[in-house]
């Protein structure tokens, strides 16, 4: 079947020259935005029934924008001057850029990892004296404690921000060729949402492994799959699917 409308579940792209524009342009084909799952801040009075004091600590971990948003919305929230002194740990550049939405860049001590969690590990040891604050979501990947753990380092975890699943009524009786989901928090909405949702043909997207094992354990089909050294976008998957099933359109 050839495919003819795109439902990406997350918010629209803000940038002009998204790859996902392309896509539509080039194939013909309608791609809607919507974001199956959003992001609540907790209040001040949440964090300080979780025992946090923002003065014990000297360095911050942030591993996305969320997490810098939601640190300084708490921090104002309880009317907590940053120090100067304070450290910032960014897992990567794009994370440190955000940061500078908040403080002035070249007067504050910030490290920035590469990309992943690990690629901090070396610039926390590096600093382990400091007491360190990973402001989080409610679902934290495990992997980051664990690390933390490992380094030997003064380090708490406070949920700063939930991942909360969006409401997706009015898309009832809505059809899409393809959906594209790159978490399993968003087939977990799907379900929450529709919870007698059958395949048929509608395709399904995916990106990452984790997200392919949620689709599969709901007894779903996935039909595109990214990364893969040939296609490590998203766009470029649905670009290859989408060229050999829409031929002789």
């Amino acid at each position: 079947m050839k495919v003819k409308t795109i439902l990406v579940s997350q918010p629209a792209p803000k940038i002009e020259n998204s790859p996902y524009f392309d896509l539509e342009e080039k194939q013909k084909v309608k791609v809607d935005f919507r974001p199956f799952i959003h992001v609540e801040g907790v209040s001040a009075k949440e964090i300080r029934q979780q025992k946090i004091d923002l003065g014990q600590f000297t360095a911050i971990i942030l591993t996305s924008r969320n997490s810098v948003d939601h640190f300084f919305r708490i921090a104002e929230e309880m009317r907590f001057k940053v120090p100067d002194t304070m450290k910032y740990f960014c897992q990567s550049e794009a994370v440190a850029y955000y940061l500078q939405k908040y403080v002035v860049y070249r007067k504050r001590k910030i490290y920035v990892g590469k990309r992943t969690f690990e690629d901090l590990t070396p610039l926390i040891k590096k600093y382990k004296d400091e007491a360190f604050l990973l402001p989080t979501t409610d679902k934290v990947k495990p992997v980051i404690p664990e690390i933390l753990d490992n380094l030997g380092v003064n380090w708490k975890q406070a949920t700063f921000y939930k991942t909360v699943i969006s409401d997706l009524s009015d898309l009832a009786d809505v059809y899409y060729d393809i959906l594209v989901f790159f978490s399993p928090s968003g087939i977990e909405s799907l379900f929450h949402n529709f919870p007698d949702f059958e395949q048929k043909d509608t395709r399904i997207a995916v990106f990452g492994n984790t997200t392919v094992n949620a689709v599969k354990e709901k007894g779903l089909r996935v039909d595109i799959a990214a990364p893969t050294p040939e296609t490590p976008s998203m766009t470029m998957a649905l670009q290859k699917y989408i060229d050999a099933v829409n031929k002789g359109k």
